[in-house]
């Protein structure tokens, strides 16, 4: 596995061996070894996400705040994403900057989120699949949205030839100015 290091800490791409002949091909997607080896991270897993969307849908930017903070490892199985981190630790040296990333199932690349980061995806195909293994589980009552379009961050999006589609959720979303964020840390 090469590991990537992005302009923020913390946030990494991770590229499997893809091992392929005339048949197609084989990789490992995940190993739990050789993940905490390539990252020097130490973390659980305890849930698996997927998600389908049609092509312009942009879904995020989402988060969970502590105790429930998520970790993500993410990767986009069939078709094509541009996948996004937010910085949005107080006090981070990046607080408020992003990083961004296509994801595809002809890529095969994966994108660790830590916890303290906010994170959305647009689809750039005609569908795409994407998955999630998450450090901690899903609570609706710590779970929190940036609004994708925020300025003060600003966010280059890849163009949609449109305005995105947007959940209920997504679009009502707060500018990072006023969203709740991850305390400094101790």
């Amino acid at each position: 596995m090469n590991v990537v290091k992005t302009d923020i800490e913390g946030l990494l791409i991770l590229e499997p061996k893809v091992f392929g002949d005339a048949r197609g091909f084989f990789y490992e997607s995940f190993n739990q070894q050789v993940f905490n080896a390539a990252t020097g991270l130490d973390v659980q897993f305890v849930q698996d996400n997927h998600s389908r969307s049609a092509q312009g849908v942009l879904r995020g930017l989402h988060y969970q705040l502590p105790p429930f903070a998520q970790g993500k490892l993410v990767r986009c199985v069939r078709g094509a994403v541009f996948d996004v981190a937010v910085d949005i630790r107080a006090g981070s040296p990046t607080f408020g900057q992003w990083v961004g990333v296509e994801l595809s199932e002809d890529n095969n690349r994966q994108f660790w989120i830590p916890p303290g980061f906010a994170h959305g995806f647009v689809t750039l195909t005609e569908s795409a699949d994407f998955l999630y293994k998450t450090t901690a589980y899903y609570a609706p009552t710590h779970d929190r949205s940036i609004l994708w379009s925020d300025t003060d961050i600003g966010i280059q999006w890849p163009d949609l030839a449109g305005a995105p589609q947007l959940s209920g959720k997504d679009a009502a979303a707060k500018p990072l100015a006023s969203a709740d964020v991850f305390p400094p840390a101790v």
